[in-house]
């Protein structure tokens, strides 16, 4: 971390099933091994076997971990960064019934670490930690007051470590920190922030990862107010309502074929309406928010795309941008359609930056990881 430099990269697939995959690649050597594994436990221990390779590891030892930094999603009442003990736990699991598909795996995950590697310190920097600076007008939903109080129930926001790292670069790259962004983080899972001075002060994403703009399987924003008549048409139980939207929901669920935008892009150009249909609802809610957060900031001055969608998809990105040159928006199309990594795809004549940023959140977590172990 002295120099921030990327030691290796790596993934474990399908942890629990009867077979995973083991990828790593440093430097020029890449390594790919199948094998059984139960828990994140034994995929850590994978990970440090290819990390130690006697020939190509970047460790000698397992012992020069330091710690291991996880991008925890919710914590309710704790939001920041944390070492991990039985309180932030304890928080996690309380938060178990808004974040299903992200908190239980998290906490096992933790737990698993915990008794494999006793003296290994282990942090979680958490999703909403970035959006404590959003104003209580803007996060606080019109429910009694009560709730809100007792049940932690407000607009949080998620995607933390991916917006601050576009809050970091795009003041780098503006050359200015007062500068006004939003960040577009548009992928499986998506959201948008905007930012002043480096700081969130508005977001898509509320109580929970589920809300905001449509996902690839999640439905987004959402009437509560329809359950009642879902449940009684359907006959499904609660849970089961909620599972289908949180599975069923989103660009899968509008074009009935598939959550991947890619594959909705095809049968889109293909003349399937339902696909067309999903790209629609897709980029008129971002461009609806985008609008909601022109004005929260008073004029922008950059808007930054990022994630799988953003940063690969030209079509997203121009139709976002479309017909808002009133606004100082102008996108040079060729820009648009040739670029690759960072990049900008401005017209000469925007008044608004627009940029492609490759996010990292690793490295956001890799930060704040080692913040914590300096104040330990």
């Amino acid at each position: 971390m002295s120099d921030e430099r990327c030691l290796a990269r790596g993934a474990v697939d399908r942890i629990g099933d009867t077979e995973s995959k083991c990828t790593v690649s440093i430097g020029d050597w890449s390594d790919e091994r199948t094998m059984s594994v139960p828990d994140h436990g034994v995929a850590v221990e994978a990970c440090l076997a290819q990390l130690t390779d006697p020939e190509h590891g970047v460790l000698k030892d397992a012992s020069e971990v330091a710690a291991i930094g996880f991008k925890a999603v919710h914590g309710g009442r704790m939001s920041g960064v944390f070492r991990v003990n039985a309180e932030v736990l304890d928080a996690m699991a309380e938060m178990n019934a808004a974040a299903p598909a992200h908190n239980p795996p998290y906490i096992a995950a933790m737990k698993a670490m915990q008794q494999r590697f006793a003296d290994l310190p282990l942090v979680a920097a958490f999703e909403t930690n970035f959006h404590q600076t959003i104003p209580a007008a803007r996060k606080e939903y019109a429910i009694p007051r009560d709730w809100a109080d007792e049940f932690h129930i407000r607009k949080w926001g998620f995607h933390g470590a991916s917006h601050r790292y576009i809050a970091t670069r795009s003041a780098e790259l503006l050359g200015r920190d007062d500068a006004r962004v939003i960040s577009c983080h548009l992928g499986g899972s998506s959201s948008i922030t905007a930012i002043r001075n480096r700081q969130s002060v508005m977001t898509t994403m509320g109580m929970t990862p589920q809300t905001g703009l449509p996902q690839n399987n999640r439905v987004g924003d959402f009437d509560p107010f329809a359950l009642p008549l879902i449940l009684q048409r359907t006959g499904m139980t609660l849970d089961e309502v909620l599972a289908h939207l949180a599975s069923q929901g989103g660009l899968l669920g509008l074009s009935g074929r598939s959550g991947d935008i890619r594959d909705v892009e095809e049968a889109a150009a293909d003349g399937d309406a339902g696909s067309q249909l999903a790209l629609d609802v897709y980029v008129e809610e971002i461009r609806r928010h985008l609008g909601g957060m022109i004005v929260a900031l008073g004029g922008v001055d950059a808007i930054v795309f990022t994630a799988g969608i953003g940063e690969n998809d030209d079509l997203i990105r121009g139709r976002v941008c479309d017909g808002l040159e009133e606004l100082g928006i102008v996108v040079d199309t060729a820009a648009n359609q040739s670029l690759k990594g960072e990049a900008t795809f401005h017209a000469d004549d925007s008044r608004t930056a627009l940029w492609v940023i490759p996010t990292n959140e690793e490295i956001i977590v890799a930060r704040q990881t080692v913040s914590v172990l300096q104040q330990a």
